[in-house]
């Protein structure tokens, strides 16, 4: 497809665009309930007559076929929203829609990735006659907590997809900017959750119990230290400690200590490192304070998402080509992404693109009340996806 064809149609669709992404904010649902969310994706898929193909849960797919032969692309995005509270403003004052159901936002901007894959459904459906094989729309329920990628892999697994694109709107990169680096994008994901047991009683007499407060907190201090010294520093793993929950009252010592958190990586040998250290310095460290450190839940859950190198050079050429100066270097965000497992089943490629912009007040961090979005942005990751399905498939 030629650049101009491609941005008078993304120029056509701008209204639509919009509004949509604003109906997709003002109505989110929470992972693995998008009910709504996806009966309104399936209405727009049905209006071009494409099949639908239902997967476990609230996520589906919909299918493109040119009729001539070529190769399989999946282009996907992510449907769910938060349990995050909306602030009415974003950095620089009143936003432009905000969530009508209160304790659920769209808090990092899967709203806008409907939006974008909405918009390239049209567009290729318009222009299929000059496509060949087939392309994959994929709509994956519940991003946020995992509970649709294993499905989805699932039932797409039979269909002998080449390559999947996939792409997320980025606060930390400025609007018009999009980075397509090859490699490791986004950081792998490990899930941190243990309980530290010791013997509750009477805070005036803390001898005649055995405190599991302050085997926890020496844990997370031997953590501190074991982080500094046993792992890899040319290999970056972060451990982030979300919650720490023990006792109710402040003249009653608890049972137990709760310690929830997640690990971040680029390399998974350092991951699961990492994880068999957390489970050895808690169970020696509960030991020495004679508690008993139980592993609720400490593993990797998802590889950092990997851009194919191939992939990597198509989608810089073709970014490039429509919008010249688009592409920035050495992007990568330590934030994790479901999108890692496709790797499994077909190559993949994950752009990274800016809505970051002063003057409208979206740059705040993702999963925070401050969240939003510059809209032109969907408009940007629509012609750099577009103009890469047309090479990929031409």
């Amino acid at each position: 497809m030629e650049n101009k064809q491609i941005i008078k149609s993304v120029d056509n669709l701008n209204d639509y665009l919009i509004n949509t992404r604003r109906y997709l904010h003002e109505n989110p649902e929470l992972s693995g309930k998008e009910i709504e969310t996806s009966k309104f994706l399936k209405e727009q898929v049905k209006e071009l007559d494409l099949d639908i193909k239902e997967v476990l849960g609230t996520g589906f797919y919909a299918i493109l076929d040119t009729g001539r032969k070529g190769k399989t692309l999946g282009l996907r995005t992510d449907i769910d929203a938060l349990p995050i509270l909306e602030n009415r403003n974003n950095l620089n004052g009143a936003r432009i829609c905000r969530s009508k159901d209160d304790g659920v936002f769209h808090a990092c901007g899967h709203d806008g990735h409907m939006a974008i894959l909405l918009g390239v459904m049209k567009i290729l459906v318009e222009n299929k006659n000059k496509l060949n094989g087939k392309i994959i729309f994929i709509f994956e329920e519940g991003e946020e907590t995992g509970s649709g990628i294993s499905p989805m892999i699932e039932s797409l697994k039979n269909e002998k997809i080449d390559a999947i694109y996939g792409n997320h709107l980025a606060s930390f990169l400025e609007t018009g900017k999009i980075g397509l680096d090859a490699g490791p994008v986004m950081a792998g994901f490990g899930i941190v959750d243990f309980t530290v047991k010791g013997k509750g009683g009477h805070g005036s007499r803390p001898d005649l119990s055995v405190s599991p407060i302050f085997a926890a907190s020496n844990i997370i201090n031997s953590l501190a230290s074991a982080w500094v010294n046993r792992l890899d520093v040319t290999k970056t793993v972060t451990l982030g400690l979300g919650s720490i929950n023990g006792g109710t009252i402040a003249n009653v010592i608890p049972n137990e200590v709760r310690v929830t958190g997640t690990i971040r990586f680029f390399d998974r040998k350092e991951g699961e490192k990492a994880v068999d250290l957390i489970k050895k310095v808690g169970k020696f460290t509960a030991q020495a304070n004679e508690c008993e450190f139980i592993a609720n839940d400490i593993r990797v859950e998802y590889n950092p998402v990997i851009n194919d190198e191939s992939l990597s050079d198509l989608s810089r050429k073709a970014s490039e080509d429509i919008m010249p100066n688009s592409v920035k270097e050495d992007v990568i965000w330590f934030g994790s992404e479901s999108f890692s497992d496709y790797n499994k089943i077909a190559k993949t490629m994950f752009a990274l693109v800016g809505t970051k912009n002063d003057k409208l007040g979206s740059g705040a961090e993702h999963h925070n009340e401050y969240f939003d979005i510059d809209e032109r942005s969907i408009s940007i990751a629509i012609k750099s996806m577009v103009k890469f399905a047309s090479i990929y498939l031409s």
